[in-house]
């Protein structure tokens, strides 16, 4: 894919901290030397925002076809066709349906060759959930936007990944209930993850052979069956499984002694069974610069390791570090 296409920015939650962090993000974009990107969303209401919080941000409106000529004098705003009501602060179930279109766009316009990567900003579950969305978060609705608009990729699962130069982490199992996750830990979801994660480390970060480690379920990773089997009747054999296709995994290790600065220089990337023993680490080593990174999908996407941030919406404060990450590693990625 040419690295003349720019990338494409979802808005997120309009009433989120997204459109600020646009905003500065393309203020710092000549001085953090960022390739061109152009946002889907409502310019009326980003002008707005922009005038609200005294950002001397030029908008312009515009296609993805000129997203990139535009960007060298005024932020390319593509008008997704959907107004949004919200204010900064105070979330609208009403912009649900532009939220969602953002995103369907982004992908479908690196699936028509007009953009070369998608990168989201945050947007509120909660929110959504209440309009009737019906996917547990972002990465499994790029799944199936996935399978719907490029039928001729292979079908993999989408697995989520929060990367920063300190620390590369991937959940097995993601937005479920801590209680589900021993029952949805099985031998194939992990293999499956593991040769999803080493495809695409391979691929997109050009890391020749990329070693995995993978953290145990139970303190002291079982301690030999004393604390749990699930090391020795799950984990175990799947890590021999991956290492009989060839691939460099290895484990498991206690997830308490998994990432101090000796542990993580054995690895590559670290997998976790549960959400929180992979995100806590990296969110402690890198809140301000963890990029998520959805793996297994057929075109490069990135995001900031951070959420809507209700609070501090509209007040000018928020930190557009961890979009700026997102938006340079899409680019190192599509590279």
């Amino acid at each position: 894919m040419s690295i003349a296409l720019p990338l494409a920015l979802t808005m997120g939650d309009p009433s989120g901290i997204g459109p600020e962090l646009t905003l500065k993000a393309y203020a710092a974009s000549k001085a953090r030397d960022l390739a061109p990107f152009f946002l889907l969303a409502d310019p009326a209401h980003l002008a707005r925002v922009a005038a609200e919080l005294r950002l001397d941000v030029p908008i312009e409106a515009t296609t993805p076809q000129e997203a990139a000529q535009v960007f060298a004098r005024a932020l390319p705003v593509v008008p997704p066709g959907v107004a949004v009501v919200g204010v900064p602060g105070r979330p609208d179930p009403g912009d649900a349906p532009a939220t969602i279109l953002s995103i369907e766009r982004a992908v479908a316009c690196v699936a028509a060759g007009e953009a070369r990567a998608v990168v989201t900003n945050p947007i509120a579950k909660a929110v959504l959930y209440d309009a009737g969305f019906a996917h547990p978060g972002h990465t499994e609705f790029l799944g199936e936007l996935a399978a719907r608009l490029f039928s001729d990729a292979p079908a993999r699962r989408a697995v989520m990944m929060l990367w920063a130069n300190e620390l590369a982490v991937v959940p097995i199992t993601i937005h479920i209930a801590l209680a589900e996750a021993p029952r949805r830990l099985t031998r194939e979801l992990i293999v499956e993850t593991g040769a999803i994660v080493a495809a695409d480390l391979a691929a997109r970060f050009g890391i020749g052979s990329p070693r995995l480690a993978f953290a145990g379920l139970n303190p002291h990773a079982g301690e030999n069956g004393a604390m749990g089997r699930e090391e020795i009747e799950v984990i175990a054999p799947a890590i021999a499984e991956l290492r009989a296709a060839g691939i460099n995994a290895s484990g498991p290790y206690p997830a308490d002694t998994l990432f101090h600065a000796k542990a993580r220089a054995a690895y590559d990337v670290a997998l976790c069974p549960t959400h929180d023993q992979a995100l806590i680490p990296i969110k402690t080593l890198a809140f301000d610069r963890g990029v998520n990174v959805t793996l297994g999908l057929p075109f490069v996407r990135t995001s900031p390791d951070h959420g809507t941030a209700f609070d501090i919406a509209g007040k000018g404060v928020a930190d557009a570090t961890s979009l700026v990450e997102a938006l340079q590693l899409a680019d190192r990625m599509t590279r």
